[in-house]
């Protein structure tokens, strides 16, 4: 459904008169989505999961420079077919609430994105009451402004309006940020239904643990780069199937594993590996270049030592 190669992102930026320089904070990053599969991307702040998503439906802003494949369903995503697909072929749940329209009632707001499916006036009305009663949404909450509501109700709402139209892709940038667990799990649930009814669900998420139950697999960033991609259920107190030192050490700082931590080495470089400043296993061969990727059955992994 989804093939991204070798994706970087670079933004102009002014310094000192007119002096401009280049900032990439994603560099050379790789993943596919099938059918069928909710993939969950982790990953720590600043690692490039929301300008992955933000890239794959054209939203960037104007100083930004796109380079490397990004492939919807075999064909180009190029910016006349993201701007085609938006909204229909491809819905983002996005992370922050201000995509709300602060001006608009929340239930114009779910039945605007049904129409844009393509679906009529009563049909719309009744797939907007639908999704607003899969996510917990009384009735009422339909005639509230944004500002009216919770920071919970509100990210709610976002699900609901990506999910009430017959989008094939569907991106969950952070969809259980002020969700109670309860809520959290249904929210989660939900997607992983659509996975299972044949669309593509890519999970952008900081909670591993949350989402591990539901992902088939999982693709870990690290400074703007995929480090691993690999199959969820190798997320265990076994770390054998878990091929990045970074993986691991994901895995090993949750609360239950005691918050281990990896030991931080002094052979890291900026040039090299992008975890190799953390990493107990790290090397010159880490810090003088890049690792390419190692493919596996179920993935692959950046690593130098896989």
């Amino acid at each position: 459904m989804l093939r991204v190669n070798d994706l970087t992102i670079s933004f102009t930026r002014y310094g000192r008169g007119v002096s401009r320089d280049a900032l990439k904070p994603v560099c050379g990053l790789n993943l596919d989505v099938k059918p069928g599969e909710l993939l969950a991307v982790i990953g720590s702040s600043g690692s490039g999961k929301s300008l992955l998503a933000h890239a794959i439906l054209g939203i960037l802003p104007g100083n930004c420079r796109v380079e490397g494949g990004l492939l919807f369903r075999g064909e180009p995503l190029t910016p006349r077919r993201q701007k085609a697909l938006r909204g229909r072929s491809i819905a983002l749940i996005p992370q922050s609430v201000g995509f709300l329209n602060p001006l608009v009632r929340l239930g114009g707001q779910v039945r605007r994105a049904a129409a844009l499916s393509g679906m009529a006036g009563g049909q719309a009305r009744h797939a907007a009451d639908a999704a607003f009663s899969r996510y917990g949404l009384a009735p009422a909450v339909s005639r509230y402004f944004p500002h009216q509501v919770s920071g919970g109700m509100a990210r709610r709402v976002l699900s609901a309006t990506a999910t009430v139209g017959d989008a094939d892709l569907i991106i969950a940038d952070e969809p259980t940020t002020g969700l109670h667990r309860e809520a959290s799990r249904e929210s989660l649930g939900f997607l992983r239904a659509l996975a299972d009814a044949g669309k593509s669900v890519l999970v952008i998420t900081h909670d591993l643990k949350a989402v591990l139950p539901w992902a088939d697999r999982v693709a870990v960033f690290h400074g703007g780069t995929t480090v691993e991609l690999t199959a969820a259920a190798n997320f265990s107190n076994d770390l054998s199937g878990l091929r990045h030192p970074y993986s691991r050490a994901m895995w090993m700082a949750l609360p239950e594993n005691e918050f281990a931590a990896e030991h931080a080495s002094t052979q890291g470089g900026e040039q090299g590996c992008p975890f190799s400043y953390l990493c107990g296993c790290s090397d010159a061969a880490c810090a003088a270049a890049p690792p390419a990727p190692v493919l596996f059955e179920d993935g692959f992994v950046r690593c130098h030592h896989a």
